[in-house]
């Protein structure tokens, strides 16, 4: 018995039956096997080309028969499209996609139970199914695996009033409805009687003159089971060659959602959403000194756009999550770490902001959900932004634990991106006075500033505060972030009258910390907007801030050379 479990990320199936045209609203349910095929065939190409084809035609030859399906609750759905059409892009057709809905968790089971592989041909499955990201049009993102024996009763067991069988011949039952499905021959569909093309080459003359035949295939494996739609109705072909139709029963309410698992979706606590990552582009992209600026103009916009969607009688709606003030526009003093952390970044290495992350350890609601969005573009008062935009593009969205990526990833060195603004004031008088005039005691102030803001706003540093190890990283008398930028070179001061973020020390640090944690890490005066941004320690960055470490005066945490 093999049995394979394919899960529906996004909670849907796009794909149209064989011969039926997409507007007309038809699905394919239970997915075909000839669809499944190819698609296994289509991962192993393109991602695993390692596989010689005497590893994989065995496993897909024992999948060439005809299986069975446990299907999940579903329902139907469409989406219109207007796609350009004939006469240019003001000539637009209606499109309907039509799709089979189902709970992201669901699983579909396909169970061939008169097929064996052995050790080998089981793990040669199992890679090409991790490998199969879509199945049927590229919507249907798909989890496929390979389960084992006892994992597979469990399903069979759980689903045995939701199977599909084929009929062979039987009457069908009263609940049950016929439908056709598109399945592998298992001799024809490896032929290749109708994916080559034929030649007669004639050498030699008179007496010696032969004729040979040679045979020529576009495709690899020549198998007709490869062969494109596209080549297909080229050639005029009503079904594929080497596909067989087979008539199917299924549920007569396999559309027919339970009341029950409705409520129970419905009561399912909502996943809290912590994190938006955004794509930045632009013919010319801000400069990384431009961080704060961006960073301003995403919150801005961010809280226009909520304040618009929540309107009610001429008064607008504000987001503590996303602007870091309550009802009343005071600041969130007792949720200080909570709200949004908006994190432009350079990510490619090339000084210029290409990627922007907010973060909220509180969470987005529903309202500011639809607020991210609806955000296409920003405008931070740069010059020359009329000509040229920052356009944003949403990338995801996820919780705490799913995105680790730019300021979001796990690590346990991290390098100065932004300038580090100290977040108190050094004293020029009395007892503990500072004296200004000193770089080693501008230096030893910053990282004791540093480490006290880290113990609060990294809650994995609460009880190891004093494991952390600070290194300023100095080139001359100054600091240095990425081997380029001097913390003058940053805008520091806030749009907001007031501010004073310029006039504050400013540093920048490598931090090694006792263990790995996760992103992002921002302290310091104005961090809600990128200032004090620390991204995890690459190679390149590690060779970068080794050059500008002062070896011959390192400075210690005391301040003393």
């Amino acid at each position: 018995m093999i049995c394979v479990s394919l899960r529906f990320l996004a909670g849907r199936y796009h794909a149209t039956p064989w011969g039926r045209h997409v507007n007309e609203g038809a699905v394919e349910w239970p997915p075909s096997p000839w669809r499944i095929l190819r698609a296994m065939v289509a991962a192993w190409k393109r991602t695993l080309p390692e596989l010689k084809q005497e590893e994989v035609e065995p496993v897909l030859r024992a999948l060439a028969t005809l299986p069975q399906f446990v299907l999940p609750p579903a329902s139907t759905g469409h989406a219109r499209h207007y796609m350009p059409w004939k006469k240019g892009p003001d000539d637009r057709t209606l499109v309907f996609d039509a799709f089979v809905a189902v709970r992201r968790d669901a699983t579909v089971v396909v169970n061939w139970t008169d097929a064996a592989l052995d050790d080998a041909q089981r793990r040669v499955l199992s890679r090409i199914l991790a490998n199969l990201n879509t199945l049927g049009r590229s919507e249907s993102w798909c989890e496929a695996r390979l389960l084992d024996n006892d994992a597979a009763a469990e399903h069979l067991a759980a689903g045995a009033r939701r199977l599909s069988t084929p009929l062979n011949g039987q009457t069908p039952p009263l609940d049950t409805e016929i439908v056709r499905v598109l399945c592998a021959d298992p001799v024809r569909s490896f032929a290749d009687d109708h994916v080559g093309a034929v030649t007669m080459k004639t050498r030699g003359r008179g007496r010696d003159k032969r004729t040979s035949e040679q045979r020529s295939t576009i495709y690899d494996p020549a198998w007709n089971l490869c062969m494109e739609t596209l080549q297909l109705h080229k050639e005029g072909w009503s079904d594929p060659p080497g596909s067989r139709w087979i008539r199917y029963v299924r549920p007569r309410d396999c559309f027919k959602l339970d009341p029950g698992t409705r409520a129970r979706a419905r009561s399912r606590p909502e996943r809290r959403i912590q994190v938006a990552r955004f794509a930045l582009d632009s013919t010319v992209l801000p400069l990384v000194t431009d961080t704060l600026p961006v960073a301003e103009a995403a919150r801005r916009a961010l809280m226009g756009i909520y304040g618009r969607l929540t309107e009610q009688n001429g008064v607008r709606g504000r987001s503590a999550v996303l602007s870091g003030k309550d009802e009343h526009g005071d600041p969130l003093t007792d949720r200080l770490h909570s709200h949004a952390y908006y994190l432009p970044s350079d990510e490619d290495g090339d000084g210029r902001l290409d990627h922007l992350t907010i973060f909220a350890r509180d969470g987005f609601g529903a309202g500011e959900r639809r607020a991210i969005d609806g955000l296409r573009e920003l405008k931070a008062g740069r010059p020359g932004e009329g000509r040229y935009p920052v356009r944003v593009l949403l990338l995801g969205l996820g919780t705490h634990d799913e995105y680790a990526l730019g300021p979001r990833r796990v690590s346990r060195a991290w390098i100065s991106a932004t300038p580090y603004i100290a977040a108190r004031y050094a004293k020029t008088r009395g007892r503990d006075r500072i004296d200004l005039a000193s770089p080693e005691a501008r230096t030893a102030f910053l990282m004791a500033d540093l480490r006290s803001q880290l113990a609060v706003a990294v809650p994995d540093l609460a009880d190891r505060a004093d494991g952390v190890v600070i290194e300023p990283l100095l080139e001359g008398e100054g600091f240095k972030i990425a081997r380029r930028w001097r913390p003058i070179q940053f805008k520091r001061f806030r749009s907001k009258s007031g501010d004073d973020g310029g006039r504050r020390l400013a540093g920048a640090f490598r931090i090694k910390l006792p263990s790995d944690v996760r992103g992002p890490i921002a302290v310091g005066h104005s961090a809600h907007f990128g200032m004090g941004l620390f991204m995890p320690e690459t190679a390149e960055r590690s060779l970068a801030a080794a050059s500008i470490v002062r070896d011959d005066s390192a400075i210690s945490e005391s301040g003393r050379p």
